[in-house]
Formats: C-alpha cells, structure tokens, sequence
C-alpha cells in the first residue's frame, strides 16, 4: 500500500498510473503536480487525483512514493527542486525513456546517485496525451524496464517493482546503456520514422491527392506520428548516439532493398518480405 503518491506530469503516463492504483486500492492519497492549475484540477474532477500542488517541492512533501512523468528537459530541475525535501525513506521513480540522460540530469542536480531513486520506463503508451487519455488498464500485461544503480537501495527497487506490478505490469531490470539501445531500435526509431514520412508526404506538391488516398497502411504505419513533438524532441536529443546509430543501420537496409527493387532481384525481395512478415507473425502472435 502507498500511503501517499506524488505524481509530477499528470497526463497519459503519470494519470494512467494513478488510474491504475485506485483501482487496484493500492494507494491512499494522490497528489498531481504540473505547471498548469487548470490541468490539474481537470485531474481532480476526472477523479485521478485527489489534490494538486503547482510547486513541485510543495508537492513532494508527505510522499513516501512518487512517480516523475515530465518531458526529458525538465528532468534536471525537477531533481533539483525536489531533493532537499524529500521524506526519510520517499522513493522516486521515473518513466523516462531515455535512461542514460535521466541519471544524468539527476547527478547534475544532486551531485550523486540518491539510494532513493529507481530509474524506470513503462514500456506503454498511445498516440493520445493528456489526463483525458488517462485509462486504468494502460499498463495491464505491459513491460515495464527498471534500471537500477548500484547505489540504489534494494528495498526502493522493491517497491517500484510492487507498485508497477499493482497496475498489472511485468517488470524487467536491465543496465542502464542497454536500456537506451533496445528503445532506440524498438521505438525511438519506428518513431522518428513514422514523422519523418508523414513530414515527408506533407511536403510533395501533390499532398491533397496523396492523403486522399491514403488509407488502412498509411494510418497503421503514421499512427504514432500523432504522439507529442515536444516529447520525442527531447528523446531524440537525449538518446542521439543510440537513435543514430539505428537511423544508420536502418539506412544501409534500406539502400539495400532499393538496390534489389533496381536490379529487379524479385528473389531478394522476396527473401526479405518473408523474413520479415515471419518476424512480424512472431511478435504479435
């Protein structure tokens, strides 16, 4: 049971949780905060949230967990504010999806690595943002990655892994590099992709008759290119090398099956198209 849970970022993410451990009458209080009062008390009407603070200090107090959900950018401060008064024994957790730049921004703001903090990423989510998204079955059956340190405490890890458990997740542990190179390939990508073709398409003379008949692959494939800029921004710069390095390989990929479809190598294309839909048949079966 959380006596009194801090979330920081009250939207999808943050809202989905919350959702979540009502539900499951895991958690007494919740406290929202953001920057935004209106937000806020949206959340409280929705029934997400029982209170709001806009100071993130003043909301911290009294939590023995709390969970950050703000873009990347503001993560370093966010540390900052919060670190000096935090309760003896609170624990913090995250759902960055760029690991190494988190603890980064953490060291910055605290000078160290706190045993009360465990670096996480559920590994859940849609194309909508907002509280209103918010859904209490977001993270059922979902991955959820944590990354511990080796200086956070084993007894913090534990009961992150309990709450995210509560809310119907699997949780994973796994280094903190490796974490950020299985989401670039995994998600940091597929996204970057899905934005740049649609930017793409967006841009060529004929973008009215191109969209007009655009149907069910284009949606399936540009579906995630609906999720907010501001986020994948901020992913992209914090997670570069690792989304670069993907961008490349996939580069190489792509100049390869440019270089069948110009020799006419029907089997080639073949072979790939199999591969790949058998890939594909595997993870969503």
């Amino acid at each position: 049971m959380i006596a009194r849970l801090c979330i920081i970022g009250v939207g999808l993410i943050g809202g989905s949780l919350a959702r979540a451990l009502r539900q499951a009458s895991a958690v007494g209080e919740i406290v929202g905060c953001s920057r935004d009062a209106a937000h806020l008390q949206r959340a409280v009407d929705l029934g997400v949230i029982d209170r709001f603070e806009t100071d993130a200090a003043k909301a911290v107090r009294g939590a023995d967990m709390v969970f950050v959900a703000v873009p990347l950018g503001a993560m370093r401060a966010l540390f900052a504010a919060i670190a000096p008064v935090l309760d003896d024994g609170a624990v913090v957790t995250d759902g960055g999806s760029a690991k190494g730049r988190v603890v980064a921004d953490l060291i910055d703001a605290v000078g160290s690595t706190p045993a009360w903090f465990v670096p996480g990423h559920p590994i859940a989510g849609t194309e909508r943002s907002g509280v209103e998204a918010s859904f209490a079955a977001l993270y059922r059956d979902r991955r959820v990655i944590l990354t511990p340190l080796a200086e956070t405490s084993a007894a913090a890890v534990r009961r992150v892994r309990e709450m995210w458990e509560m809310a119907g997740a699997t949780v994973n542990e796994m280094a903190v590099a490796h974490h950020d190179e299985v989401l670039a390939a995994t998600s940091h990508l597929p996204h970057v992709l899905a934005f740049a073709l649609v930017e793409s398409l967006a841009r060529m003379d004929e973008q009215r008759e191109i969209f007009a008949y655009a149907a069910g692959g284009f949606a399936d494939f540009t579906r995630i290119a609906s999720g907010d800029p501001v986020m994948w921004r901020d992913i992209c710069l914090a997670n570069g090398p690792a989304i670069l390095s993907m961008i490349d390989r996939f580069g190489q990929d792509v100049a390869s099956l440019a270089r069948a479809i110009e020799a006419g190598d029907g089997e080639r294309l073949l072979a790939l198209f199999r591969d790949a839909k058998a890939a594909r048949d595997a993870f969503t079966g």
